[in-house]
């Protein structure tokens, strides 16, 4: 991962999600990972599916937080990467993911979450 990838914190993510500033929260994982467990309001592009983000965040200027597992997952930043070649300017890299949410505290949706 790039050394200039900006990072965001729990908390800081936490703050954003619930401020005027809203950025679009994209879960890395795959579609039955996210089905089963995401951030609430995060919406599931992976690497795979990667074209169709120009269609659902069509402004390059767009805050975009991505999110992945924990630390110990690439998808996050393999994904903020990918989005910044393709002309994204404002890509951030939750790399705690859902298990540094989870710590924070922070309630998560999904099939298996009680």
């Amino acid at each position: 991962m790039p050394a200039t990838m900006k990072r965001i914190s729990a908390t800081d993510l936490h703050d954003r999600m619930t401020s005027e500033n809203r950025p679009v929260l994209i879960n890395a994982l795959s579609e039955e990972a996210f089905t089963s467990k995401r951030i609430p309001g995060s919406i599931n592009i992976t690497e795979h599916n990667l074209e169709c983000a120009t269609n659902v965040i069509p402004d390059k200027d767009q805050y975009i937080v991505v999110y992945c597992a924990s630390v110990d997952c690439d998808a996050s930043p393999k994904l903020a990467e990918k989005l910044t070649e393709m002309g994204y300017n404002n890509v951030w890299d939750f790399e705690e993911g859902l298990a540094g949410w989870c710590s924070e505290g922070y309630r998560l949706t999904g099939t298996d979450v009680n």
